[in-house]
């Protein structure tokens, strides 16, 4: 899959994580699981939320080779996985600035932490585009360098994430809710588009379809 390392390489496999584990899809529901709390209490849930998805994404960039083995699937099954859960959350995504507000099912009233790790962490800040990007990535690393790049941009992504969340107190008085509600939808769109191009290379690999043309 990676034949060179180069400077498109690596913009690409940043592009490709920012999708997959940036704050976009992530931000509507951590702004409605923190909803009320306390500045402090909010900082605390975006620390546990970032440094969870972080985790998480290391181990499956260290481990995600071995899970492929040991679960018997192949990059194929993991792109129609991954996209086939994306498809359902980017639906959500659609639908929800529809839903009329209860008061009595506000996710914020459970434990902050918890939600911190689900369903914040995984799989909304860590999406299944970028589950399964990283464990296929992590089968196509043959080098130190190739490794320590993808490890880099992580971390970038995760710092980028851990700057948005931390400060989203300040951020939220400067966020219009018509304006989220807009490019929620629109986003929803093109992350429908992005979960049925997985499904659609996944099936192309597995050759239950034939393969796109680029």
């Amino acid at each position: 899959m990676f034949d060179s390392i180069d400077l498109y390489l690596v913009f690409d496999l940043f592009l490709l994580l920012l999708i997959g584990m940036g704050p976009k899809i992530a931000l509507v529901p951590f702004l409605e699981a923190t909803q009320g709390m306390e500045a402090e209490t909010q900082r605390k849930v975006a620390n546990t939320m970032v440094r969870t998805a972080v985790g998480t994404a290391l181990v499956l960039v260290v481990r995600g080779w071995l899970l492929m083995r040991l679960l018997h699937f192949t990059p194929g099954t993991a792109n129609v996985a991954g996209g086939s859960i994306l498809l359902l959350i980017s639906l959500g995504m659609l639908v929800r600035p529809a839903k009329k507000h209860d008061p009595d099912a506000e996710v914020g009233h459970h434990d902050p932490q918890k939600l911190a790790i689900y369903p914040l962490a995984v799989p909304y800040l860590l999406n299944p585009a970028g589950i399964a990007a990283l464990v296929i990535i992590s089968d196509d690393i043959d080098s130190l360098l190739f490794a320590a790049i993808v490890i880099g941009i992580v971390l970038l992504v995760g710092l980028m994430d851990f700057a948005v969340f931390r400060n989203m107190d300040k951020l939220s008085k400067h966020l219009e809710p018509s304006r989220l509600v807009i490019t929620e939808v629109v986003f929803g769109v093109l992350l429908t588009a992005l979960a049925v191009q997985l499904m659609v290379d996944g099936l192309a690999e597995l050759g239950i379809v034939a393969a796109a043309a680029n």
